[in-house]
C-alpha cells in the first residue's frame, strides 16, 4: 500500500485529494497537513512513500520544504501539486529535488499515476517539462530573464511586482528590510532592469502575476 502525505493550506482541497486517491485499491492518504510545521512534523514521525505538496504553506513554501524533507533520514519523494502553471515554478520543483510536477487542473487520473511513479521512484513530468529540462542541461536554453533568480529572488521580484513596498515585502517573507533590499538590487541586476515598474511589466506579461 503507497501511503501518501498530503500537504495544503486549503481543507477542501485535502478532501478532494483524499477522495480521489481512496478510490485506488494500492493508494491511501495517511496523513494530511495545512502548514509547513505540520509536515515536517510528520515526515520526521511516520513513514510515507510519497508526500503530494503545494507550493504556498503558510509558514514556508514548498520550494523550501522539498529540500528539508530531502534532508531527513529515508526521505519520501515529493510530488508538487500546485495552481501555479509549469513555467512558473516546475523548473524550479524539479532542480530543488522534487520528483514530480503536476497541475492542479489535471485529471484524477494523471495524479494517480503520478502518485504511482514517484512512489516507485520514478519522475513525473509532462513532455513539456521533460524538453525544457533536456535543453538546460544540454546548455542550449539561457530562459527567460527570471529564470535567472534565486528562488528566493524570484519570491522577491513576485511581491514588489506585485505592487509591495520593500518593507511590505520584507514583513511577508520574515526578512529585515536590509536584505530585501539587497535581493531588490540583485534582481534588476541580473534581469537588466532599473525600477519596480519594469519588473512590474515584465511579471504581468509574464502572466507570474495578476
Amino acid at each position: 500500500m503507497i501511503r501518501v502525505l498530503v500537504g495544503d493550506d486549503h481543507a477542501i482541497v485535502r478532501r478532494g485529494l483524499r477522495q480521489i486517491l481512496s478510490e485506488t485499491s494500492d493508494i491511501e492518504v495517511a496523513a494530511e497537513a495545512g502548514t509547513a510545521d505540520e509536515i515536517m512534523r510528520l515526515v520526521r514521525e511516520q513513514r510515507f512513500h510519497v508526500v503530494v505538496l503545494d507550493i504556498n504553506m503558510p509558514g514556508g513554501n514548498g520550494i523550501d520544504l522539498i529540500g528539508q524533507i530531502r534532508k531527513e533520514p529515508n526521505p519520501p519523494p515529493v510530488l508538487i501539486l500546485t495552481v501555479f502553471p509549469e513555467d512558473q515554478y516546475a523548473v524550479r520543483a524539479i532542480k530543488a529535488g522534487a520528483a514530480g510536477f503536476l497541475n492542479k487542473e489535471s485529471a484524477p487520473d494523471k495524479l494517480i499515476e503520478a502518485v504511482r511513479k514517484v512512489a516507485a521512484r520514478g519522475r513525473w513530468v509532462s513532455p513539456e517539462l521533460a524538453e525544457a529540462l533536456a535543453s538546460m542541461l544540454a546548455g542550449e536554453a539561457r530562459g527567460a530573464p527570471h529564470e535567472r533568480l534565486s528562488d528566493r529572488e524570484f519570491e522577491v521580484m513576485k511581491l514588489l511586482a506585485s505592487g509591495k513596498t520593500v518593507s511590505q515585502a520584507a514583513q511577508e517573507l520574515s526578512l529585515s528590510v536590509k536584505t530585501v533590499s539587497t535581493h531588490r538590487t540583485r534582481i534588476l541586476s541580473k534581469m537588466g532592469m532599473k525600477t519596480n515598474a519594469e519588473l512590474t511589466h515584465y511579471a504581468v506579461r509574464a502572466g507570474l502575476v495578476g
